[in-house]
């Protein structure tokens, strides 16, 4: 077998790049692994080498310290990769095959997977509905920011790229198809974002950007990207958003002086649980600060999509309430405004095989919009630091040195 290293978790602030095991098709027991599925057989999985494993938002809750994620956890659910081995119930991925790996673990069995519900797939996460690779309470699969990494239901799970040339030469757009682009297209999607919209994305963040090309190529007439971050910010403009600082204040005031109005169409959340507040407020924690300025400023009849990630512990938290993930939102004026949500992970299925069609004939260009940075494996840990600080940018980890620009 050959080597195999990973980056992990070793502490609020802290992964390390370590030697790990190499994947088998059988659940080992390790960090994060849920009892119930050690000894697991993966006789319908593959074994894919990491081309690309992006570091996510998502991964920057747990290396914080705000859940629950053992130490020693192998982190990583954003993986694009060469298919080297399968297992003996496998009929249709062959060894060769560049593939797009979705963050949601499922079985394609389920019901919820049957219904397209693959963020809730009954079958891989014995506490409850759900699972990811590398992520905390979601079952215990090891996480992908490694060099090999083990895909359950190959021939379920995993997107072929049709043209493996012709991938390669997209591979930073290509892989944002795991995680970031359907996520960004869901939150658009779901919020009913379609020709001549007005959008409002709180979040500048990998996701918010991605969600800004999503409204775009959903027909929207006007992107307006909030956040703290004024770097963030600037990427949002290269691609034609108009862009709110709401460290200065509500975002109403701002979205009036761009559209003449206080309010949009449609609202996306690409924030989540570890929300500041605005103006004045901009140096606090106030996690339920998104949705309700969302609430206050999506037209009555309109939606809000919410990719932005919200827990059931955040052990960081400033009060006893936000530490079950009970929020202050004002649910009653959602409901006054007859106003839609739409939660959870997204299913990535649902979309990524049309995204990937639109990155493969030049509809869209993904990765310079998040601003995509290779780095070497090793370089994870500064990665990490670099992104919690607020860089603009999508770092994506190159574990065998085949991205052009890993320095």
């Amino acid at each position: 077998m050959p080597d195999n290293k990973g980056v992990t978790y070793q502490g609020p602030g802290t992964v390390e790049v370590e030697a790990i095991a190499y994947p088998e098709f059988e659940l080992k027991d390790g960090p994060g692994v849920n009892p119930a599925n050690v000894g697991r057989k993966v006789r319908h999985g593959a074994i894919v080498k990491a081309v690309a494993t992006n570091i996510c938002g998502s991964d920057q809750h747990m290396v914080r310290g705000r859940t629950t994620a053992p130490h020693g956890l192998i982190l990583g659910h954003e993986i694009t990769g060469e298919v080297v081995e399968v297992g003996p119930d496998v009929e249709f991925v062959k060894v060769g095959d560049l593939v797009s790996v979705p963050f949601n673990i499922a079985c394609g069995r389920c019901r919820n997977c049957k219904e397209g519900k693959t963020g809730v797939c009954e079958n891989v996460n014995p506490d409850r509905p759900g699972s990811a690779y590398g992520y905390v309470d979601m079952g215990g699969w090891p996480g992908g920011q490694a060099e090999y990494v083990l895909v359950p239901y190959a021939d379920w799970n995993l997107l072929k790229f049709p043209d493996k040339d012709q991938a390669m030469e997209k591979i930073l757009d290509l892989a944002m198809l795991a995680d970031i682009f359907p996520t960004g297209f869901h939150g658009c999607f779901t919020a009913g974002v379609k020709p001549g919209s007005t959008v409002y994305i709180a979040g500048a963040g990998p996701v918010g950007l991605a969600a800004a090309v999503s409204a775009f190529l959903l027909g929207a007439a006007v992107v307006i990207v909030g956040d703290l971050n004024k770097d963030r910010l600037a990427q949002a403009r290269t691609f034609g958003c108009e862009t709110v600082d709401v460290s200065q204040g509500e975002p109403q005031d701002q979205i009036e002086q761009i559209l003449g109005e206080p309010e949009v169409d449609c609202g996306v959340d690409a924030v989540g649980f570890e929300a500041h507040g605005h103006g004045a407020q901009a140096g606090t924690e106030q996690p339920a600060t998104v949705l309700n300025s969302l609430m206050d400023l999506t037209r009555a009849g309109g939606a809000l999509g919410i990719p932005g990630l919200y827990v059931t512990g955040d052990p960081g938290a400033h009060d006893e309430a936000a530490k079950q993930g009970s929020l202050s939102i004002r649910l009653g004026l959602g409901w006054a405004k007859s106003l839609s949500f739409a939660t959870g992970q997204c299913p990535v299925m649902r979309y990524n095989r049309q995204l990937m069609m639109a990155i493969l004939n030049d509809r869209v260009q993904i990765a310079k919009a998040v601003n995509a940075t290779p780095i070497p494996l090793d370089q994870a840990p500064q990665g990490y630091a670099d992104f919690d600080q607020g860089a603009a940018r999508k770092y994506v980890l190159d574990p065998h040195g085949m991205l052009a620009g890993s320095r």
